[in-house]
């Protein structure tokens, strides 16, 4: 259901130009829909019900406004028939708009996985690191910057397309992690994969958008195999590859073929197209130390040691995870990766010790599951 809300949100901006307005109808359609459908029953096309439910409630609100009686009728005329590529290209309209210069770049992320994504405040707060009463203030501080400015509700062209364009892919990398997480909302990956293909569409010569494509549909292509017949988590060493979609890794690695490497996206694209080719860690263990050069962060040091580890040996990634270990402290995924490298290494008893330590620390049942499911084969 929520992956309607940005879709709700973005239209009801471009038809009353209200953010305020705009989020408050779509929340109130979806807590219709969480009353209604369990009683009636869900409707053919949920999408539609929620936007007619949004739209009646805004029109609704409009009216009491006799203000705004010239808006209303604007409303209902735009209303009765929206070009299609409007339907289309709200949401990227939306993501360039929060993604304005004039904001600071985690304000423009926190922003729009927010308005278009639907993501909960809390959950943005904890990716960042802050209180969530910090974060409602960043973003409410956004909207009000947005409206005092008066940025327009547009996808921009010139120099201002390619200022907007690191926030965008920022942005749109966050949504599919988003889906693509363990516990993620998969819509939320089917919508950053679409996205990405308008971007790249407005801007083919651009290599990071191309690359964000590519690494979008690489990464996507193992959505059937990442977990069994039990709903558990499947590794990627263990999966069965025959269920990776190959119309999506074709694609894929299309793209990169014309796609030069300049950036952070184009470089997981190939770590990714590696992975789908079965090119070899030494290959993969080469592209991370070309992230780490033009991207260095301890997320991006950590998938570095599990490489060198499979590349060159368990001591080979434990020694560069000793490096991201401090920064990191406390995160699950540093403990699930110490865990395989100490297996690899021998010791057992250790490694068992540490994927228990992990399962503790994990914020999805499904990760739980999976991390103590390796502790007992140990």
């Amino acid at each position: 259901m929520w992956e309607f809300y940005g879709r709700i949100v973005a239209a009801l901006i471009r038809v009353t130009g209200d953010w305020g307005l705009a989020e408050d109808c779509a929340q109130e359609a979806m807590a219709a829909a969480v009353e209604r459908w369990p009683r009636d029953g869900k409707p053919d096309n949920p999408g539609g019900w929620l936007m007619a439910v949004a739209r009646n409630r805004a029109i609704d609100v409009l009216r009491r406004k006799a203000v705004e009686q010239t808006k209303l009728r604007e409303v209902a005329m735009l209303w009765a028939a929206p070009e299609q590529h409007e339907i289309e290209d709200d949401r990227l309209r939306l993501i360039f708009t929060c993604c304005h210069p004039a904001l600071a770049l985690e304000a423009r992320v926190a922003l729009t996985l927010r308005t278009v994504a639907g993501v909960p405040t809390p959950d943005i707060a904890r990716a960042f690191l802050v209180t969530e009463s910090t974060m409602t203030r960043r973003i409410t501080r956004a909207k009000t910057k947005i409206a005092d400015a008066r940025i327009p509700y547009r996808v921009p062209s010139g120099v201002a397309l390619g200022e907007r364009l690191p926030g965008v892919l920022a942005v749109l990398y966050l949504l599919f992690t988003r889906g693509y997480d363990a516990d993620g909302e998969p819509a939320f990956a089917a919508e950053a994969i679409r996205l990405a293909r308008l971007l790249t569409e407005l801007m083919p010569a651009e290599p990071e958008v191309s690359g964000l494509l590519a690494l979008f549909l690489l990464q996507h292509s193992r959505r059937d195999a990442r977990r069994d017949a039990s709903g558990d988590l499947v590794p990627l060493d263990r999966q069965d590859r025959s269920r990776w979609d190959s119309g999506a890794i074709a694609e894929g690695l299309e793209l990169l073929r014309g796609t030069a490497v300049t950036g952070p996206y184009a470089i997981q694209a190939h770590i990714a197209a590696g992975h789908a080719t079965g090119a070899g860690w030494s290959v993969i263990a080469g592209w991370y130390d070309e992230l780490a050069r033009v991207q260095p962060s301890p997320i991006v040091e950590l998938n570095r040691a599990v490489a060198h580890g499979h590349a060159y040996g368990a001591e080979a990634g434990l020694s560069l995870l000793t490096v991201v270990r401090e920064k990191l402290e406390g995160y699950p995924a540093v403990l699930a990766v110490e865990a395989d490298l100490t297996a690899k290494a021998g010791d057992l008893e250790r490694a068992a010790d540490l994927f228990r330590a992990a399962a503790a620390a994990a914020p999805a049942e499904v990760e739980r599951r999976a991390l103590l499911a390796r502790a007992a084969e140990l």
